[in-house]
C-alpha cells in the first residue's frame, strides 16, 4: 500500500512538473515558420516575408467548420479596424477541395484579408494543426507569441493585438 501511495505521489509530481514545463514552452516566443502559398483569389504566391514588420493573426480554418464561420465577421472587423496600423489577418485554408471552393467562400463572406491554401508542410511547420479554428498571433519581430485554439471572442483578440502594436 505504501509503495502504491509513493508511486502515485511521484507520478502526480512528475505530471505537475511536466505541465509547468509544457506551459512555459508554449508561452515562449518562437520564430514564425516561413511560407509561400497560393492566394485563393488570384492564384499568386504570397510569401511570408511580405508581412515583415507587421503584427499578424494567422488563422487556420475550413469552409465547412461552424466555429470558423462564426469567426469570419470578427476577423473581417479586426482587419478593417487595424489594417492601416501595421496589422493583418491571414487566413490559412485547410480545405481539400481546392482554391475554387475557398474563393467562392471568400467572396460570399466578403473576406477582406489574404486567404491562402495551407499545405500539409505548413500545418506541420506550425506544430501540427489537429483542430480548427486555430490561430497564431505574431509580433512585429516575426515571433509567434500566442496560440488560440477554437473560437475566440473579438474583445480578446483586439486586446492582444493592440498590446503588440504599441
Amino acid at each position: 500500500m505504501k509503495k502504491t501511495k509513493r508511486y502515485l505521489v511521484g507520478l502526480l509530481a512528475s505530471l505537475a512538473l511536466a505541465g509547468l514545463l509544457w506551459k512555459a514552452d508554449c508561452q515562449a516566443a518562437t520564430k514564425m515558420p516561413s511560407f509561400a502559398l497560393e492566394n485563393v483569389r488570384d492564384g499568386k504566391i504570397v510569401d511570408s516575408s511580405s508581412f515583415k514588420g507587421r503584427v499578424l493573426l494567422l488563422t487556420f480554418f475550413a469552409t465547412w467548420c461552424p466555429p470558423c464561420l462564426e469567426e469570419v465577421p470578427i476577423l473581417v472587423k479586426l482587419q478593417n479596424e487595424m489594417e492601416g496600423a501595421g496589422f493583418s489577418v491571414i487566413g490559412m485554408s485547410v480545405d481539400q477541395q481546392g482554391p475554387a471552393v475557398v474563393a467562392k467562400f471568400v467572396e460570399k463572406k466578403a473576406i477582406n484579408y489574404p486567404v491562402l491554401l495551407a499545405q500539409s508542410k505548413t500545418t506541420v511547420d506550425f506544430g501540427g494543426i489537429y483542430g480548427i479554428p486555430v490561430a497564431f498571433l505574431v509580433n512585429k519581430a516575426g515571433n509567434v507569441v500566442k496560440k488560440y485554439t477554437g473560437y475566440v471572442d473579438h474583445a480578446v483578440l483586439e486586446k492582444d493585438i493592440r498590446s503588440l502594436m504599441n
